[in-house]
């Protein structure tokens, strides 16, 4: 599944990755496994990295995918989200998914390495 996710307790952050030709079908599955997932905390931060995707989402289904996080706001509120990308065009689909959620995450940020995303999501309140 090109889709893992996993939980790390210590930081209270739910890691996920989307790797290759991640489809929506896929995106949204994830969303319902982590909502059935015991381990999954009431609150999180959320480490996305898109960097190893290789597929490029429309905005529809960039819409699509914002929907279903806000539905799974209501099980998981969510902290901040840190968005990694790997080139330019994952660059601005990450832009507009960030836009659709920004009501559903308390921060938001794009990164260009997985390093600078978990340094800021370290440093709580920063933008």
């Amino acid at each position: 599944m090109p889709v893992v996710y996993q939980i790390d307790p210590e930081r209270n952050r739910i890691v996920t990755q989307c790797v290759g030709e991640t489809t929506l079908r896929e995106v949204l599955s994830h969303f319902d496994e982590l909502e059935m997932d015991p381990s999954c905390p009431d609150d999180a931060d959320v480490l996305l990295d898109l960097s190893p995707m290789t597929s490029l989402p429309n905005v529809g289904q960039i819409r699509s995918a914002a929907d279903r996080a806000s539905q799974a706001s209501r099980k998981v509120r969510f902290g901040a989200i840190a968005i990694v990308v790997g080139n330019e065009a994952i660059f601005g689909m990450a832009r507009v998914f960030e836009t659709f959620t920004e009501r559903h995450f308390g921060r938001s940020g794009v990164f260009r390495s997985r390093e600078a995303a978990e340094e800021w999501l370290e440093k709580p309140g920063t933008h």
